[in-house]
């Protein structure tokens, strides 16, 4: 199965907030700029041409991001 943009987001916010006990949100504008910096490749596009991503390849997305995401926001810096 393929997840839109906001799909791709909510999944990714869900395994924030598991992995880290935070209230982070992954939004659809993070999924986008996850894609323009090649953490996420698209797996297909949707009949309007928008990308769809694989739930596997946002995973790894979320976690390559997460360590970095979660400093910018003061978790773990200490």
């Amino acid at each position: 199965m393929l997840y839109t943009t906001t799909q791709a987001a909510d999944h990714a916010t869900k395994w924030r907030r598991f992995g880290t006990g935070t209230p982070a949100t992954v939004t659809p504008a993070a999924i986008r700029k996850w894609a323009s910096r090649g953490h996420l490749d698209p797996a297909g596009l949707d009949d309007q041409g928008h990308p769809l991503y694989a739930l596997v390849d946002i995973a790894r997305a979320e976690k390559a991001t997460r360590k970095r995401a979660l400093r910018l926001v003061g978790v773990g810096a200490h």
